[in-house]
Protein backbone atom coordinates (compact mmCIF):
# COMPACT_ATOMS: atom_id res chain seq x y z
CA UNK A 1 0.00 0.00 0.00
CA UNK A 2 1.25 3.49 -0.77
CA UNK A 3 2.53 5.43 2.20
CA UNK A 4 0.63 8.58 3.17
CA UNK A 5 2.41 11.78 2.20
CA UNK A 6 0.76 14.19 4.62
CA UNK A 7 -0.45 13.84 8.20
CA UNK A 8 -4.15 13.03 8.32
CA UNK A 9 -4.16 11.24 4.94
CA UNK A 10 -3.79 7.76 6.42
CA UNK A 11 -5.68 4.97 4.72
CA UNK A 12 -8.75 4.36 6.84
CA UNK A 13 -11.72 2.31 5.79
CA UNK A 14 -14.05 1.10 8.52
CA UNK A 15 -14.33 -2.67 8.92
CA UNK A 16 -17.53 -4.43 7.83
CA UNK A 17 -18.04 -7.62 9.88
CA UNK A 18 -20.56 -8.94 7.35
CA UNK A 19 -18.34 -8.08 4.37
CA UNK A 20 -18.45 -5.32 1.81
CA UNK A 21 -20.73 -4.91 -1.18
CA UNK A 22 -19.96 -3.48 -4.61
CA UNK A 23 -22.20 -0.48 -3.91
CA UNK A 24 -20.36 0.28 -0.66
CA UNK A 25 -16.94 0.08 -2.34
CA UNK A 26 -18.03 2.30 -5.23
CA UNK A 27 -19.39 4.84 -2.72
CA UNK A 28 -16.07 5.21 -0.84
CA UNK A 29 -14.81 8.81 -0.95
CA UNK A 30 -12.02 9.44 -3.43
CA UNK A 31 -9.92 10.97 -0.67
CA UNK A 32 -9.77 7.52 0.97
CA UNK A 33 -9.07 5.56 -2.18
CA UNK A 34 -6.89 7.76 -4.39
CA UNK A 35 -3.55 6.15 -3.45
CA UNK A 36 -4.55 2.52 -3.90
CA UNK A 37 -6.58 0.17 -6.02
CA UNK A 38 -9.46 -1.39 -4.09
CA UNK A 39 -11.08 -4.57 -5.37
CA UNK A 40 -13.68 -6.80 -3.77
CA UNK A 41 -13.80 -10.60 -3.77
CA UNK A 42 -16.58 -12.38 -1.89
CA UNK A 43 -17.07 -9.40 0.42
CA UNK A 44 -13.37 -9.00 1.29
CA UNK A 45 -11.39 -5.95 0.21
CA UNK A 46 -8.18 -6.48 -1.75
CA UNK A 47 -6.07 -3.34 -1.52
CA UNK A 48 -2.96 -2.77 -3.59
CA UNK A 49 -0.88 0.25 -4.57
CA UNK A 50 -1.35 1.90 -7.93
CA UNK A 51 0.95 0.39 -10.55
CA UNK A 52 4.46 1.62 -11.23
CA UNK A 53 5.21 4.04 -14.04
CA UNK A 54 6.64 1.19 -16.15
CA UNK A 55 3.43 -0.76 -15.64
CA UNK A 56 1.30 2.26 -16.57
CA UNK A 57 3.45 2.86 -19.66
CA UNK A 58 2.75 -0.72 -20.80
CA UNK A 59 -0.98 -0.16 -20.14
CA UNK A 60 -0.87 2.92 -22.38
CA UNK A 61 0.91 1.03 -25.19
CA UNK A 62 -1.57 -1.87 -24.97
CA UNK A 63 -4.54 0.51 -24.91
CA UNK A 64 -3.41 2.21 -28.12
CA UNK A 65 -2.60 -1.04 -29.91
CA UNK A 66 -5.81 -2.81 -28.89
CA UNK A 67 -7.88 0.28 -29.73
CA UNK A 68 -6.29 0.39 -33.19
CA UNK A 69 -7.23 -3.24 -33.82
CA UNK A 70 -10.68 -3.11 -32.23
CA UNK A 71 -13.59 -2.61 -34.53
CA UNK A 72 -16.14 0.12 -33.88
CA UNK A 73 -18.27 -2.35 -31.96
CA UNK A 74 -15.63 -2.56 -29.19
CA UNK A 75 -14.23 -0.03 -26.73
CA UNK A 76 -11.01 -0.32 -24.69
CA UNK A 77 -10.75 1.00 -21.11
CA UNK A 78 -7.75 1.04 -18.79
CA UNK A 79 -8.51 0.38 -15.12
CA UNK A 80 -12.30 0.06 -15.37
CA UNK A 81 -14.43 -1.27 -12.53
CA UNK A 82 -15.87 -4.66 -13.51
CA UNK A 83 -18.72 -6.13 -11.46
CA UNK A 84 -18.62 -9.93 -11.54
CA UNK A 85 -21.80 -11.91 -11.01
CA UNK A 86 -25.02 -10.75 -9.45
CA UNK A 87 -24.18 -11.46 -5.81
CA UNK A 88 -22.99 -7.90 -5.23
CA UNK A 89 -19.70 -8.90 -3.59
CA UNK A 90 -17.19 -9.00 -6.48
CA UNK A 91 -15.58 -5.97 -8.08
CA UNK A 92 -12.26 -6.14 -9.91
CA UNK A 93 -10.14 -3.61 -11.76
CA UNK A 94 -8.26 -5.27 -14.61
CA UNK A 95 -5.42 -3.34 -16.21
CA UNK A 96 -7.53 -3.15 -19.40
CA UNK A 97 -10.97 -4.28 -20.47
CA UNK A 98 -12.50 -4.49 -23.91
CA UNK A 99 -16.27 -4.17 -23.93
CA UNK A 100 -18.74 -4.81 -26.71
CA UNK A 101 -21.07 -1.90 -25.87
CA UNK A 102 -19.25 1.33 -26.80
CA UNK A 103 -20.54 4.55 -25.30
CA UNK A 104 -21.64 3.17 -21.92
CA UNK A 105 -21.95 5.60 -19.03
CA UNK A 106 -21.52 5.09 -15.31
CA UNK A 107 -18.75 3.90 -13.01
CA UNK A 108 -18.64 0.19 -13.83
CA UNK A 109 -19.32 -2.49 -16.39
CA UNK A 110 -20.53 -6.06 -15.89
CA UNK A 111 -18.87 -9.26 -17.00
CA UNK A 112 -21.60 -9.65 -19.65
CA UNK A 113 -20.26 -6.52 -21.40
CA UNK A 114 -16.60 -7.59 -21.26
CA UNK A 115 -15.13 -9.65 -24.10
CA UNK A 116 -11.45 -9.38 -23.13
CA UNK A 117 -9.61 -8.63 -19.89
CA UNK A 118 -5.93 -7.79 -19.76
CA UNK A 119 -3.75 -8.20 -16.70
CA UNK A 120 -0.11 -7.16 -16.55
CA UNK A 121 1.75 -9.21 -13.97
CA UNK A 122 4.01 -7.24 -11.68
CA UNK A 123 5.99 -8.46 -8.66
CA UNK A 124 3.15 -7.56 -6.26
CA UNK A 125 0.37 -9.12 -8.37
CA UNK A 126 1.73 -12.51 -9.48
CA UNK A 127 -0.65 -14.79 -7.59
CA UNK A 128 -3.60 -12.44 -7.95
CA UNK A 129 -3.27 -12.13 -11.75
CA UNK A 130 -2.11 -15.67 -12.62
CA UNK A 131 -4.44 -17.59 -10.30
CA UNK A 132 -7.19 -15.65 -8.51
CA UNK A 133 -8.29 -13.27 -11.24
CA UNK A 134 -7.94 -15.92 -13.94
CA UNK A 135 -10.35 -18.13 -11.95
CA UNK A 136 -12.75 -15.24 -11.31
CA UNK A 137 -12.82 -14.27 -14.99
CA UNK A 138 -13.41 -17.88 -16.06
CA UNK A 139 -16.23 -18.26 -13.54
CA UNK A 140 -17.74 -15.02 -14.90
CA UNK A 141 -17.53 -16.48 -18.46
CA UNK A 142 -15.41 -13.66 -19.87
CA UNK A 143 -14.42 -15.06 -23.29
CA UNK A 144 -10.78 -13.88 -23.53
CA UNK A 145 -7.98 -13.22 -21.06
CA UNK A 146 -4.66 -11.64 -22.09
CA UNK A 147 -1.93 -12.16 -19.52
CA UNK A 148 1.15 -9.98 -19.99
CA UNK A 149 4.30 -10.77 -18.04
CA UNK A 150 6.25 -7.55 -17.54
CA UNK A 151 10.00 -7.68 -17.73
CA UNK A 152 12.77 -7.57 -20.29
CA UNK A 153 11.38 -8.66 -22.61
CA UNK A 154 7.68 -8.60 -21.79
CA UNK A 155 5.74 -11.66 -22.92
CA UNK A 156 2.03 -12.25 -23.47
CA UNK A 157 -0.39 -15.13 -23.77
CA UNK A 158 -3.97 -14.85 -25.00
CA UNK A 159 -6.35 -17.36 -23.45
CA UNK A 160 -9.81 -18.32 -24.68
CA UNK A 161 -12.48 -19.68 -22.37
CA UNK A 162 -13.22 -23.24 -23.42
CA UNK A 163 -15.74 -24.92 -21.17
CA UNK A 164 -14.97 -23.64 -17.69
CA UNK A 165 -11.25 -22.94 -18.10
CA UNK A 166 -8.89 -20.82 -20.17
CA UNK A 167 -6.67 -22.40 -22.79
CA UNK A 168 -3.85 -20.56 -24.58
CA UNK A 169 -4.58 -19.67 -28.22
CA UNK A 170 -1.74 -17.19 -28.95
CA UNK A 171 1.67 -16.46 -27.46
CA UNK A 172 4.13 -13.68 -28.09
CA UNK A 173 7.34 -14.27 -29.99
CA UNK A 174 10.36 -12.18 -29.04
CA UNK A 175 8.50 -8.86 -29.41
CA UNK A 176 4.92 -9.27 -30.68
CA UNK A 177 1.71 -11.15 -30.18
CA UNK A 178 -0.77 -11.52 -33.02
CA UNK A 179 -4.35 -11.99 -31.92
CA UNK A 180 -7.25 -12.90 -34.18
CA UNK A 181 -9.95 -13.13 -31.53
CA UNK A 182 -12.03 -11.28 -30.43
CA UNK A 183 -10.63 -9.08 -33.23
CA UNK A 184 -7.38 -8.81 -35.19
CA UNK A 185 -4.54 -6.89 -33.56
CA UNK A 186 -0.78 -6.91 -33.43
CA UNK A 187 0.59 -6.01 -30.03
CA UNK A 188 4.22 -4.92 -29.90
CA UNK A 189 5.66 -5.60 -26.47
CA UNK A 190 9.16 -4.23 -27.11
Amino acid sequence: MAAPTEPGTEFSIPPRPDGWTVDEVLALPEAQTSLQRIELVDGALLVSPWPSLEHQRLVRVLTVQLSTGAEQRFEVFPGANVVLGNRGDRLVIPDLVVIDEPGLRGVSVTEKQVVLVVEIVSPSSKVRDRVLKRALYAEALIPYYLLVESGEPATATLFELQGDEYNPIAKSDETDIEITRPFNATIRLA
